[in-house]
């Protein structure tokens, strides 16, 4: 059952679209602000979002490129904004699809429908590699990570790491390339529903440290304010 993102700062459309989708057969999220989306597509759970442009805190046009910065989740722009320069600036930033308010509850189901068709590609048949198995090393760039042998080398030399430090590695190199939110960590990593703010940012700057990076020029952990951090292999 696909789940679906609504992104709409009223309340009564907000409700309506939930609705509508939920009648249809879809889970649904929602959240009525731009950095209220960041966080739920960061977190991996949904397959589309119904993305609106007028939002109190981000222009959705820019919620829609830092969703791209994050992920590849087909987005849905809804606007009142028909002018055709003004679609083609979204559909080039990474929209899949647009509609013009006001529309009708099919519109929107034949839309969602057609984009979850075309993006719901086998990875073999897109080239890409199937998610990593969590009992196999993984190397990001000059990083190896070996979870059975609980051991990480970075450019050949071994790294000396605390349980948690090599817990926290591990899990950002399986999902390499991908935003994890605090949320997910707190769940995966500290498997604990609460803890401080801190304790978190304490981890991740142990482990910035012993891969020889700073924050002010990280190399492998990057920082998306607001959302999560995410591994990736250096330029």
């Amino acid at each position: 059952m696909p789940c679906v993102l609504v992104v709409e700062d009223d309340p009564s459309i907000r409700a309506s679209l939930m609705e509508i989708l939920a009648e249809h057969g879809h889970a649904v999220r929602s959240t009525g602000d731009g950095f209220g989306a960041l966080r739920e597509v960061a977190q991996g759970s949904v397959d589309a979002v119904v993305l609106d442009l007028g939002l109190p805190d981000l222009d959705g046009g820019d919620a829609l490129r830092m969703i791209r910065g994050i992920s590849n989740v087909p987005v849905v722009v809804a606007t009142a904004r028909d002018d055709e320069s003004e679609i083609v600036k979204l559909l080039n930033a990474g929209a899949d699809d647009y509609l013009v308010k006001p529309f009708s509850g099919a519109q929107l189901l034949a839309r969602l429908s057609a984009v979850l068709r075309r993006t719901a590609v086998p990875a073999a048949v897109a080239g890409q590699a199937p998610p990593a198995d969590p009992s196999s090393p993984v190397t990001v760039g000059e990083l190896t990570v070996d979870p059975p042998a609980r051991s990480a080398y970075l450019a050949g030399r071994e790294l000396v790491l605390t349980r948690r430090e090599f817990d926290l590695l591990a899990f950002l190199a399986r999902h390499a390339g991908t935003v994890v939110s605090r949320h997910r960590l707190l769940a995966e990593v500290w498997q604990e529903a609460y803890i401080e703010d801190q304790t978190i940012d304490v981890h991740v700057s142990a482990l910035r440290r012993k891969l020889g990076e700073r924050a002010s020029a990280p190399r492998y952990l990057r920082t998306v304010r607001g959302v999560g951090i995410k591994l990736v292999a250096p330029h």
